[in-house]
């Protein structure tokens, strides 16, 4: 009986997002949330464009690529399945919220209180925008995942860093080739559109470099 317990739980190991190991399970908390956190963030900052050493980019780029290196560890932590569970949840979040501050932008305000036309003009989605950045996130970051697993499957498991600049390198490109083109193609100047393509790619990656000791920060997960 004894036995047949064992391996029953060793089949169902390979099964499980959570961490093998008990202590990490708060690694993993923090590590989600941060996630999740700059997903937010970055979608709503997102709706300004800036001057940025002059090139024009969405304000979210700062924010944003901090989000690939946390899906790498998430990925360390938990797992290729809790990755891509978590990219999935946050295109819904996102989506979510997008449509909570449309809903609440249309609701008449008190008039005992003022027109209150500010949360309209900051909050109130501009639909394009939104759903190219949320599909810029869900393309780029699971082939992000893929990438990073192939990296570990077929080159290696050592040298961490390699994981994470092999994984950014492809998918930071994509993420900000979709993003521009799809939220501004046909309504800004195709010049515009490749200034805000490029600022993205350089902030991007200048942020990986910054981000990338994150990658030793939590252990391996060990299934």
């Amino acid at each position: 009986m004894g036995a047949s317990a064992q391996s029953l739980k060793a089949t169902m190991k390979p099964n499980t997002i959570l961490p093998e190991n008990r202590s990490n399970y708060i690694p993993a908390l923090i590590v989600i949330t941060a996630y999740v956190a700059a997903q937010i963030l970055s979608d709503i900052s997102s709706l300004r464009i800036i001057l940025f050493f002059g090139l024009s980019m969405d304000a979210g780029t700062f924010i944003y690529p901090i989000t690939f290196t946390l899906r790498d560890l998430v990925h360390k932590l938990m797992g290729i399945k809790a990755a891509r569970i978590l990219i999935l949840a946050c295109a819904v979040i996102n989506l979510f919220m997008a449509l909570f501050f449309w809903f609440v932008s249309i609701l008449p305000a008190d008039p005992s209180v003022g027109a209150q036309t500010e949360f309209a003009k900051v909050l109130s989605p501009v639909w394009r925008i939104v759903l190219a950045s949320i599909f810029a996130e869900v393309i780029s970051e699971l082939i992000d995942t893929e990438v990073y697993r192939l990296w570990m499957k077929k080159v290696t498991t050592r040298k961490q860093w390699s994981r994470v600049l092999a994984s950014n390198g492809v998918s930071i490109p994509i993420d900000s080739i979709l993003f521009a083109f799809i939220a501004f193609a046909g309504q800004m100047p195709l010049a515009v559109v490749w200034s805000i393509v490029l600022s993205n790619v350089i902030v991007k990656f200048a942020t990986t470099f910054v981000s990338l000791p994150l990658i030793y920060a939590v252990p391996e997960r060990v299934d």
